[in-house]
Formats: structure tokens, sequence, C-alpha cells
């Protein structure tokens, strides 16, 4: 190869290199200086959205994610900012990543359905870790609340998993949100006995079981007159967590005392009256 066609093609690379330089280079040292400052900025925005999400008593599980949410849109900000340096219509990249998003966002619509509101019940916490509860149907004491399902465990210790869309948004009946509860029987007792008594000897009962609080006072009162008895509804006030003991316990405890104090808890009946026909005349 010829000197001059070495020495010809060199000038030719170095014009090009240098028209490059020259029309490109200022948008180059931009871009790397908008990018570093853009990281450096979304650093910032993440950290600041941990900090306040701590500040405000959010629960853990969404301060990783709101905290990178903030940071991964700082950055798709800045990538869009640098391409507009280059001349790059940017208008139509949004509106590409816009219908990209729509697309995946109907493909996923019960799952994304689901994440919202796993969101939402972290926020605002209707329901805890711990709590028993009534929610879509089932009953049992919440053992996971993620930002998808939330975990159940019933009493005969078997988990469900309800996905949070069936949650929020549904009635919940949360047992323990209260410090205290009320316990609601029914007791009956015959007609032959004596209501004073009945309601004496429930009084005592009541008041020999610790775990019944005086305030509030007791309800008992004399609620219906049904087909076989006379019925008493009982209504102490207990701890939530002596709910059921407690309900167990009285229910024997009233049933064994009425029938020590001479009061009788009939069993349903009904009275038979036959009624004889007249014979009727023999031809």
């Amino acid at each position: 190869m010829d000197v001059n066609d070495v020495t010809g093609s060199t000038q030719q690379a170095i014009e090009i290199v240098t028209d490059l330089m020259s029309t490109w280079g200022i948008q180059v040292v931009g871009a790397i200086a908008l990018l570093l400052v853009g990281r450096w900025a979304a650093g910032m925005v993440r950290r600041g959205v941990r900090r306040s999400l701590e500040k405000g008593n959010i629960d853990a599980a969404l301060v990783p994610f709101f905290s990178s949410m903030g940071y991964y849109l700082t950055l798709t900000v800045v990538l869009i900012a640098v391409l507009s340096l280059f001349g790059v219509q940017t208008t139509s990249l949004v509106a590409v990543l816009g219908a990209a998003s729509l697309a995946v966002g109907l493909a996923l619509q019960g799952t994304l359905s689901s994440f919202a509101a796993g969101v939402m019940l972290l926020i605002f916490r209707p329901v805890r870790i711990g709590d028993f509860v009534e929610v879509a149907g089932q009953a049992g004491s919440v053992t996971e609340l993620g930002l998808f399902t939330m975990l159940l465990k019933t009493g005969d210790n078997i988990q469900i998993i309800i996905p949070n869309s069936s949650v929020y948004g549904a009635v919940i009946k949360n047992y323990s949100a209260h410090d205290t509860r009320r316990i609601d029987l029914v007791m009956g007792v015959s007609y032959n006995d004596d209501l004073g008594t009945a309601k004496r000897i429930i009084e005592e009962t009541l008041s020999k079981e610790a775990r019944v609080l005086a305030d509030p006072a007791p309800t008992i009162a004399v609620s219906e007159l049904a087909d076989s008895s006379v019925n008493f509804v009982v209504r102490p006030w207990v701890n939530s967590g002596d709910y059921w003991p407690t309900r167990f316990d009285l229910t024997r405890a009233l049933k064994e005392n009425l029938e020590a104090g001479g009061c009788s808890i009939p069993y349903p009946q009904q009275d038979l009256h036959v009624l004889e026909m007249p014979a009727q005349a023999t031809h």
C-alpha cells in the first residue's frame, strides 16, 4: 500500500472524528454529565423516600417498594432527557412506553388489582398480624399480610390464602380491633320456674367468674316467651383474649347452677290433644 494512501486515509479519519466531535461533542459531554447528576439525584430521591416512610410509620414491606419506585422513575426521566439531547423524538418513545404499560396492565389485571389492594391494606392497616378476622367468607388469625395475598390460620390450624383483591373493599370483621368483647348467651328456664330466682342465680354465677368485667355491667333480662321456655339474655363483657374460654365455662356453669337452684332447662316440647269423635250410628 502506498504511503500517500495511508496518510490520506488517516487524515480522512481524523477529519471524520473532528467533525463528529464538533457536532456531537457537546451533546456527549452533556449527556454524560446529565447521567451522572441524574443517578445522584435518583439516589437522593430513594433515600429521601425511605426516610419519609420510616418516619411515617409505614409498613416495612412498603418502604423498599416505594423507594425503588422513586429511584427508577427518576432514572427514566433522566434517560428521556438524555435522548432528547441527541434529537430523539421522546414523545413517540413515551407513547410506546405508555402503550406497552397498558398492555402489561391488562394482561396482569388480576395481579395488579391484588397488588394495589395490598398497598392500601398496608397503608391504612384495617387488620394487623395476629388479629382474628372474618373476611371473604373465611375466619382465622392473620399470619401474614403481603403485597398480593393475606394468609389466615384457622382454629384447626389450616392455612387459608386470600388474594388482597378479595379483601380490600369487602366487609371485614375484625374481632381483635377492641380490647373487650361481649358474650351473648341465651338461657331458657321452665314456665313453672320463678323468674326472680333464675335471675339471681345468673347474677351470682357471673359475679363468681373473675374474667367477667364489672364495667360495662352485664345485661340480664327476659327476652322471649318461647314455645318451650322463658328465655333470658345473658350478656357479660370480657377481655378479647378471654372470650372463648369464658364463654365455654359460663355456658356450663349457668346450666349447672340453674339446675342446682331448683330451676329446670326444658327440652323443646309440644302438647298433643286427642279429640274423641262421636261414634257413628250403625244401620
